[in-house]
Formats: C-alpha cells, sequence, structure tokens
C-alpha cells in the first residue's frame, strides 16, 4: 500500500492528484506546517533525512522528489501506459517538462517568495526598511523578469499544444501544475490566457477534484 506523506499546502498535493488519476489505493499521513516559520514539521524527518514532503513509501520503498515519485507511480502503476507518450517526440517532450518544473520554473519563484518576506519579522525592526528596499529591488530588476521569461514561453508552447506532452493529458502536466498553481496564487497569470485555461482543464478533473478533497484545502503561500 502506498503511503503519501502529507504536508498541507505543498508539493505532495499533486501526488495525491496523481495517485487518482491512476485509481490507486492509498494511505494518507498528514503533517501541517509550523504557523509561524511554515516550514515542514521535525516528525517528517523521521521518514526521510532531508525532512521535507512530497514523501512516499510503498513497500520497502521510500521515495522523495515530486519528479521522482510522480515517475515511480507512472512506471509502477500505469499498465495501460495513458499517462506518458508513445510518440518519439512528445516522450522528449514529456522527459523535459517532468524536469523543468522543478528545475527551472520553480527556483526563481521560491527566490522571490524568500525576497518578498525581507524585512519583516523576525528581523530587527532597524534593519527592516533596508531589507525590505533590497527585497523590492531584487524582485523587480531580475526575479520578475526571470519569470515573465519563463511565463511567456509556456504561454507559447501551450499556444501550439494541448497538453505540455502534446495533445494527450500526460503525468507531465501533473508535475507542470505546482509552479503553474503557485503562479497563480500571487495573481501573476492574468496576461496568460492559455496559461488560465489550463488551470480550468486541470482543475475539472474528477481525479483533481478527489485529491483536493482527499488533501484538504489548498493555498499556496502568497
Amino acid at each position: 500500500m502506498v503511503i503519501v506523506h502529507h504536508l498541507n499546502n505543498s508539493r505532495s498535493q499533486r501526488i495525491l492528484w496523481m495517485l487518482e488519476e491512476l485509481q490507486v489505493p492509498y494511505d494518507l499521513k498528514r503533517y501541517q506546517r509550523d504557523a509561524g516559520s511554515l516550514l515542514a514539521p521535525p516528525e517528517l524527518k523521521k521518514v526521510h533525512p532531508l525532512g521535507k514532503a512530497p514523501v512516499i513509501t510503498d513497500g520497502d520503498i521510500t521515495l522523495a522528489e515530486s519528479g521522482a515519485i510522480i515517475e515511480y507511480l507512472q512506471e509502477t502503476y500505469d499498465a495501460q501506459g495513458e499517462f506518458k507518450p508513445t510518440d518519439h517526440y512528445d516522450r522528449q517532450q514529456y522527459r523535459y517538462w517532468m524536469h523543468y518544473a522543478e528545475g527551472s520554473l520553480m527556483p526563481p519563484l521560491v527566490m522571490k517568495l524568500i525576497f518578498s518576506r525581507l524585512g519583516y519579522p523576525p528581523m530587527p525592526w532597524l534593519l527592516r526598511p533596508v531589507a525590505r528596499a533590497i527585497g523590492k529591488g531584487v524582485q523587480k530588476n531580475y526575479l520578475d523578469k526571470q519569470i515573465a521569461t519563463h511565463l511567456d514561453y509556456l504561454e507559447q508552447h501551450l499556444s501550439t499544444n494541448q497538453w505540455f506532452a502534446g495533445s494527450d493529458f500526460s503525468a507531465a502536466d501533473v508535475q507542470m501544475s505546482f509552479p503553474i498553481e503557485a503562479i497563480d496564487a500571487g495573481k501573476g497569470l492574468s496576461r496568460y490566457p492559455k496559461l488560465q485555461d489550463f488551470l480550468v482543464r486541470i482543475r475539472s478533473r474528477p481525479a483533481y477534484q478527489r485529491a483536493v478533497e482527499r488533501g484538504g484545502k489548498f493555498e499556496l503561500v502568497r
């Protein structure tokens, strides 16, 4: 039995979604972020040394990292190959987007979150104005431009492809969902109708809805 060690408002939500798409039974072990720091609780380190989510256990296998988990679930439980393209070109796209989501798109988003919090407690009040100004400057002059470049690229891709790996929904769309939803949570998709449409389509999938219902209220940190 697959056990998902599920942290609220985290990447582990898309693991639940993948399992629901595959119709694989699973148990859910819940963990809550610290209300102040928003970090995962120390109990997760008992499952994996890094103490982060998502993590799954499946028999004697313990596996972390969203992409690795999604690929494992597809290879292990997708007997009909519904969630991985068979066409050679589409399969290369599939591989690319599975790595791009965390390797290219998420780093500037994480950096933006960090710099947006400069100048706030627990930083000493005397340093907050300077830190806040530095944070805003880095976002405006570097991170926002980098993220806009990514969004333009994604919008163009979806203007010529129905899904990220071609004409059919695949596990690559599950993997890509988290960073796009994170940008949407920050109101960053107003100029990107194809990306907005992508979110409408994935959120209308019954498996997605079951995952949200099972995992609980899903609100990404802005």
